[in-house]
């Protein structure tokens, strides 16, 4: 009887009499109420679907009568185990007495509670078992590997946990494995490539972590592979590259790594890969361009260099290409505009520089495509500089037009000029006109008042104040519309405050980048001037590492300091005009409420301008993180900011200031952890990182002296011999991921 999409209502009636019906199809129809047990009267049932319904209550234990069921499919109710007792799902014991059974479909059911170990014990012949959605938890007990002939198990968005079992393994006529979206740790078992039929294996969105086995190559037959969101921490196994009919490959959001180039040329079917959120280094290799079918390419948020390949524009179906967030460096080939198909691109925060294409599909992309680049130049929609041929073709017309248009009325523009100049000079009178105050206000646009900041802090109560500072204080607000703030009130009586407004609004108002402090917005006056900024609420780094309340892991400390690297890099790499922050210590450094790092007070910042390398300044910073150039000379450089960014890593892992008393004139923090750092880290660390106690503490000590090494390399007195922001980040994140397998495989 197939009754579906009738949109029937109502319970679905006792079925008393039916001793010859074999199929009983009512789905996606608007019964509810109970499945009646009296539906085990209908002895020959073959198969019954009651999918898509409204139906609730327990799932009969009475089903076990249906001797011939072969197809079982409830999909889409709100039906429960009926166990109240145990959790586990107890109708599956009735299900063992179907013999013929092939198909089981529960998914989008809530029946919570676990897996049962006599899974095991359903029929030899269930071929497909659909459990999604159910809100299951607990393990895979191992007996799930008795179902020999099953062709797909279906058990992703749940919330199971444990290890996965190594009894799959011996599910050898299975082609479709989806765990995704649960709990699952451990390591992803070799045993899993005795799934020599598996097409497609989905394993993301859970806690996995090691390594990818290499023999996952020899799934000759695996057509979809999706790890990702694990963290998986070793090299991408090359024999993946053997799978040349695979259609997709997911490894994103893991810890993975390349020790050689990714060769994936030949991926001949490939349709979509994605490797973004890694750690993976070195170029783009040109075999990409030879993968015709690909439609989908991100390789975006990694550690990758080199230049876009210009084989890139063979990729002749491409639709979605993102390289964000690498270190990318050259060109954007021309002839990616062949790419007809291309819908998205992404090449923001790299390296790149010169012309961006302009026809075929990048006619379609915003600014959002290019944004943060170190010198890209294009059409003034993008927001980048013109082009310095563009300039020169329109500078040539210009005059070529003022010579034919312009030389007539010339005369007549000289003649008017000098009359009303003459005219001017005979009405002059002494008084001055009220505008220079307001030259500010033109420069920066006022979009926040005096009075609304007086009531976001109610009139900058002492209660709302968060801190204070060389040129004012700091308040915490709530505007009108609900959101919290920080303001920054400048003491205008203070020498300089007037110069530390404008440079911090230059230098960040056009900052977006998420580990740089944003500025919301100005408010300036004749006798105010304040910013408003995003508010942190855990404050900043001095307070996390001074403070005798509060503890920071050697995790979050790692995360903080590559967090500051970042930040400090984008400053320096990241616009055409290298902006040098010149006060980077742990105050400037605040935590949001996730503790993601955010550097913030441009107050003495420099903007370095077209082909300077150095500026001299009468500002001088804070002392014992200043560069020793900028504090005998005056000079600054990007260097001094890695300079300073050295000293900061060795407090954040010794919690010594470089203003303590020990420290003298003839030995400074530096000098202090470069003859100290020999004896050994549990010598020079926080003693709350490196406890005896702690099964991991050599580990973490080989980590403390690995990041004291890079700090050391930072603060080298010659600034020549600093190392580049850029390096400073990739060989932090390495040092991370060296301690994360190490703590992993211990």
């Amino acid at each position: 009887m197939y009754t579906k999409r009738c949109y029937f209502t109502g319970n679905l009636p006792p079925i008393t009499n039916a001793p010859k019906l074999e199929i009983l199809v009512l789905w996606g129809n608007k019964l509810r109420g109970n499945i009646p047990n009296s539906i085990s009267n209908a002895s020959m049932l073959k198969e019954l679907d009651l999918g898509d319904n409204l139906f609730s209550g327990p799932i009969p234990k009475t089903l076990g009568n249906l001797r011939h069921l072969e197809w079982f499919r409830i999909v889409n109710n709100n039906l429960i185990t009926g166990s109240t007792t145990d959790h586990e799902w107890s109708f599956l014991s009735s299900l063992t007495n179907c013999k013929h059974l092939k198909r089981i479909i529960v998914s989008g059911n809530p029946l919570s509670g676990v897996l049962p170990t006599y899974i095991g014990n359903l029929s030899k012949s269930l071929q497909y078992f659909y459990a999604s959605n159910c809100e299951l938890q607990g393990i895979i007990p191992m007996e799930i590997g008795n179902l020999t002939n099953l062709l797909l198990l279906q058990l992703r968005h749940n919330k199971l946990s444990g290890f996965i079992p190594a009894s799959i393994g011996g599910l050898r006529n299975l082609q479709a494995l989806d765990l995704s979206s649960n709990k699952l740790g451990g390591p992803i078992l070799e045993s899993l490539c005795d799934l020599e039929r598996l097409y497609e294996m989905s394993l993301g969105l859970n806690k996995l972590h090691g390594s990818i086995p290499s023999c996952l190559g020899n799934l000759t037959s695996l057509g979809y592979l999706y790890l990702d969101s694990n963290k998986l921490s070793s090299t991408i196994p090359s024999t993946l590259w053997n799978l040349k009919d695979i259609l997709e490959i997911y490894l994103s959001s893991n810890h993975l790594h390349n020790s050689h180039a990714i060769d994936v040329g030949n991926l001949r079917s490939l349709l979509k890969l994605n490797f973004s959120r890694n750690l993976l280094t070195g170029d783009i290799l040109s075999s990409f361009g030879g993968l015709q079918t690909l439609v989908s390419l991100d390789l975006s948020n990694n550690i990758l260099h080199g230049h876009i390949p210009e084989s890139f524009d063979g990729l002749t179906s491409l639709e979605f290409l993102d390289l964000c967030n690498n270190s990318l460096s050259g060109v954007i080939p021309k002839s990616l505009e062949k790419l007809l198909h291309l819908k998205y691109f992404n090449v923001s925060s790299n390296r790149l520089e010169g012309e961006i294409p302009s026809k075929g599909c990048f006619s379609n992309f915003s600014s959002t495509s290019f944004m943060k680049n170190y010198a890209l130049c294009g059409p003034p929609r993008l927001l980048v500089p013109p082009c310095k041929n563009d300039i020169h073709k329109n500078s040539q017309m210009i005059i070529l037009h003022a010579f034919r248009y312009g030389l007539p009325t010339i005369g007549i523009v000289v003649v008017l000029i000098v009359l009303t100049i003459m005219y001017r000079r005979c009405q002059r009178r002494s008084t001055a006109l009220p505008i220079k105050d307001d030259l500010l206000s033109l420069k920066t646009p006022r979009r926040i008042s005096h009075a609304e900041l007086s009531r976001a802090t109610n009139g900058f109560e002492e209660s709302n104040m968060l801190g204070s500072g060389s040129f004012g204080y700091v308040y915490k607000g709530r505007l009108s519309d609900g959101m919290e703030v920080a303001i920054k009130v400048f003491n205008l009586q203070t020498e300089g405050a007037f110069r530390s407004f404008d440079i911090e609004c230059d230098a960040t108002l056009n900052i977006v980048h998420r580990n740089i402090v944003k500025v919301i917005t100005c408010c300036s006056s004749v006798d105010f001037k304040a910013l408003v900024l995003d508010y942190m609420s855990n404050g900043n780094l001095e307070k996390w590492l001074h403070s005798e309340n509060c503890f920071l892991d050697i995790i979050q400390r790692v995360d903080i300091m590559i967090d500051v690297a970042v930040a400090i890099e984008h400053l320096h790499n990241g616009h055409p005009t290298p902006i040098i922050h010149c006060d980077i210590k742990p105050s400037n450094i605040l935590l949001d409420e996730d503790m993601v790092a955010h550097v913030g007070d441009f107050g003495v910042a420099k903007l370095l301008g077209e082909g300077e390398v150095m500026k001299q300044t009468m500002t001088l910073a804070t002392i014992g993180y200043m560069a020793p150039e900028f504090g005998s000379a005056g000079i600054v450089s990007i260097k001094s900011d890695v300079f300073s960014y050295g000293i900061v890593l060795i407090e954040t892992f010794t919690k010594k200031k470089p203003t303590d008393n020990v420290f003298v004139e003839e030995e400074s923090i530096r000098h202090w952890m470069e003859s100290s750092l020999p004896k050994g880290a549990i010598e020079i660390a926080d003693v709350d990182l490196l406890r005896r106690e702690d099964e991991y503490i050599v580990v973490k000590a080989n980590c403390i002296s690995s990041i004291m090494e890079l700090a050391l390399n930072c603060s080298a007195e010659l600034p020549e011999e600093r190392k580049d922001m850029k390096d400073v980040v990739v060989e932090l994140k390495k040092i991370k991921q060296r301690l994360l397998n190490n703590i992993q495989h211990f």
